[in-house]
């Protein structure tokens, strides 16, 4: 833009009472900003595939959950997710109405139910599967394998500080500090 249009879209700006400079969204210097940008647009990604397979945004994270430990109790799945158990259970509710999951009681405590994919949760886990791989491969398409590393780092770490700061530390998972030790493992390597 030369320098006499500059002057007419700053005039033009003023007689509508519009601010002369150059907008930017609010927060655009921060980290949060930038994560909840990427974040907002990883799940548009995500969803737009879900809804192919007749799920909403939420409710892959359960599948895979099933899919990878077999059958879980409501408090082990509300843990692993870090939800609370209503949450879980709403999310479990809605994935029995649509046959993707069943749900047992514990045989000698009705209380405990436990949690387990059906015939067709598990061939949605395999489709699933592939959209978040899928997914991530545009994600991280323009970073090289140290600056991937470094994020899912960075991330993590970001995360563990939100989680303390919400009194919620000590969540880390065993597959948490399994990745945390192949990224050191693979960064000592490199």
């Amino acid at each position: 833009m030369g320098d006499k249009q500059k002057r007419d879209h700053q005039d033009e700006a003023a007689v509508l009472g519009l601010p002369s400079k150059k907008l930017r969204p609010p927060g655009v210097r921060s980290v949060g900003w930038a994560l909840v940008q990427a974040a907002r647009l990883h799940r548009a990604r995500t969803g737009d595939r879900l809804a192919k397979l007749g799920l909403f945004a939420g409710q892959e994270q359960v599948v895979q959950a099933l899919a990878a430990a077999g059958t879980m109790t409501m408090g082990d799945l509300a843990a692993l997710l870090r939800v609370r158990p209503p949450t879980a259970s709403k999310t479990v509710t809605r994935l029995a109405a649509l046959g993707i999951v069943e749900r047992r009681a514990e045989s000698g405590d009705g209380r405990v139910v436990r949690v387990q994919l059906t015939e067709t949760g598990r061939a949605k886990a395999e489709a699933i599967e592939r959209i978040q791989e899928e997914v991530e491969a545009e994600l991280l398409d323009h970073l090289d394998k140290t600056d991937r590393r470094r994020l899912r780092k960075l991330l993590r770490k970001a995360a563990r500080g939100l989680a303390e700061a919400a009194g919620a530390s000590g969540q880390t998972t065993e597959a948490d500090a399994e990745i945390e030790a192949e990224d050191e493992a693979e960064a000592l390597a490199t």
